[in-house]
């Protein structure tokens, strides 16, 4: 069965074409073969499980459909030459798009002059491809502006065996420091997103081991971030567990908890006080977050986008706005882009170049 839904999800990417181009990240010795049966590690990622069972379970011909049907907001297309992308941010001291690419690495979509509706797509462009990352996937990215810098995730999707948080120079591509967050001798874990503070330490979130790794301005892992707090109740749904980060002016961090929807307030003035937010509305499968001021959140995922409020410092918060984009690609990321939101899809569509969509939000 695994095999068929796998198959299932590279005919879709495709549209139509042969399946010559296996992502990087999944080997052909995981197929079945007369002396080998079909490995079931490619399902180790619960958010690759989550993403193939989503994907498979949608008809091609609806796919077809709703690629061919008019957006009814704008977006930004753009070529690429893998299938996955999760997560894009506008870098807009430099007039593009920061986007991590699932076989390792980081790309700019830079925007022409003049932005244009019936603009031609746009091209991904490689700034950042490592070697020694070989093997890993780039997730959760964040730009620290005041520090000319970004942020990078790095995981090992399938095996769950390595995670590190890497940080580029924004002018010159290079790299400021790379920092192993878990490797081969520590309990299966799966970093996945990454939020700044005011003094630049950096939050990066654990999917699988429900923590939070605190890394200081210069590399250095400082701590985990751990409660009682964080792991669902029920065994199914911690199986994708902590995973969009923000940092609040306030001085405190939000974070969400996909399968359960949980939100969580992680006071840092208080020793990392961890709170549940009392939210108003459902935010099960949350992905991706991102502030767009200092009452409201954009919380990407499955619907497309919901768009959180809180008026009491994100002690309680509600569900104010829905957004509904192309469902198919699955949003997993939300950027802010001169006060418009857009929405990062995972899913690139076409062949031999992939078509990927940055969706503005309306709610």
């Amino acid at each position: 069965m695994g095999c068929v839904v796998l198959q299932n999800v590279l005919l879709c990417c495709a549209v139509g074409s042969y399946l010559k181009p296996i992502p990087n990240f999944i080997s052909i010795n995981q197929f079945h073969t007369p002396n080998k049966t079909l490995s079931f590690s490619v399902m180790c990622s619960a958010k690759l499980l989550i993403f193939l069972v989503l994907f498979s379970a949608i008809p091609i011909g609806i796919i077809v459909t709703l690629e061919r049907a008019q957006p009814a907001t704008h977006v930004y297309h753009y070529h690429s030459s893998g299938w996955f992308r999760e997560c894009a941010k506008w870098d807009s001291h430099n007039r593009r798009f920061l986007v991590s690419l699932f076989e390792g690495g980081l790309a700019q979509v830079k925007l022409p002059e003049k932005d244009s509706d019936s603009s031609p797509p746009l091209e991904e462009v490689t700034v950042v491809k490592e070697a020694s990352l070989a093997g890993n996937a780039s997730l959760g990215i964040v730009i620290d502006p005041s520090r000319n810098r970004v942020l990078v995730v790095n995981a090992d999707v399938i095996g769950n065996r390595y995670g590190a948080l890497a940080a580029y120079d924004l002018t010159t591509s290079n790299r400021l420091f790379l920092t192993q967050l878990s490797g081969p001798s520590d309990e299966k874990s799966f970093a996945d997103d990454v939020a700044v503070d005011a003094e630049g330490n950096a939050y990066v979130t654990d999917v699988k081991g429900n923590q939070i790794w605190k890394v200081g301005v210069e590399g250095k892992l400082i701590s985990t971030i751990k409660s009682p707090l964080f792991p669902a109740k029920e065994w199914y749904k911690s199986l994708v567990g902590l995973n969009g980060i923000v940092y609040h002016p306030d001085g405190f961090l939000i974070v969400i908890h996909t399968f359960s929807g949980n939100l969580f307030k992680i006071d840092l003035t208080k020793g990392e006080e961890v709170k549940l937010i009392k939210v108003k509305g459902s935010l099960s499968f949350g992905d991706g977050l991102e502030l767009v001021s200092p009452t409201k959140l954009v919380v990407a995922g499955n619907p497309s986008g919901r768009l959180v409020e809180s008026s009491d410092g994100w002690s309680t918060a509600s569900v104010v706005g829905t957004f509904s984009g192309p469902m198919h690609r699955l949003a997993t990321a939300a950027t802010v882009k001169d006060g418009k939101v857009y929405l990062n899809h995972l899913v690139g569509m076409g062949y031999p170049k992939k078509k990927h969509a940055l969706v503005e939000a309306v709610f």
